[in-house]
């Protein structure tokens, strides 16, 4: 469902992408060319800052927000998620928070108030609150990075992890190709 929020923004969806019928996206929310979004994806930019306005959610080209995934914004505040970036199955992504370029972000992970570089990997159930985290890092599952975190502990993201978070960026570019090719037989 495509919708309005209460100030008036419609979402902006380029043409190319794919967002299934269960999914809603509403407000000011840019989508990119080739961007897959899930069933039952809740993409939401309603909520405005103290002068009123707000900052968009934008999910950059060829990236997946997978199914039930939620994305929504605090006062207003920016979102973005960056180009071959793959949100996976129910995570949760919370603004202010930018989400770099060829990340993987695993099931059932919570990214709030942070950034996360490009090719990080945090994986499945783990948790980014109040801190940015470099280019490159590895968030191993079920972690929790915050802001008194020693960075110098984490992991490097490894190649085979990197292989895989291609692998899926990959998939999903083709699912949008695949679904929208199905979409007039509905």
């Amino acid at each position: 469902m495509i919708r309005k929020n209460p100030s008036g923004h419609l979402p902006v969806i380029a043409e190319s992408a794919y967002v299934d019928k269960t999914a809603i996206i509403c407000g000011k929310v840019i989508i990119h060319d080739n961007v897959f979004v899930g069933p039952y994806a809740v993409i939401r930019a309603d909520e405005v800052d103290a002068s009123g306005d707000m900052q968009p959610i934008v999910i950059g080209a060829n990236s997946n927000i997978q199914d039930g995934v939620v994305i929504h914004s605090k006062s207003g505040a920016a979102v973005t998620i960056g180009e071959h970036t793959s949100i996976a199955h129910r995570s949760i992504i919370h603004g202010p928070c930018s989400v770099g370029n060829r990340v993987f972000i695993g099931f059932n992970s919570v990214l709030f108030n942070c950034a996360v570089g490009d090719g990080c990997v945090v994986r499945h159930n783990a948790v980014v609150d109040g801190c940015d985290l470099p280019a490159g890092f590895h968030v191993t599952s079920t972690q929790r990075i915050g802001p008194k975190t020693d960075l110098a502990s984490l992991p490097r993201v490894s190649v085979s992890a990197s292989e895989f978070s291609e692998d899926v960026a990959r998939t999903n570019i083709d699912l949008v190709r695949g679904y929208k090719a199905l979409q007039n037989e509905f």
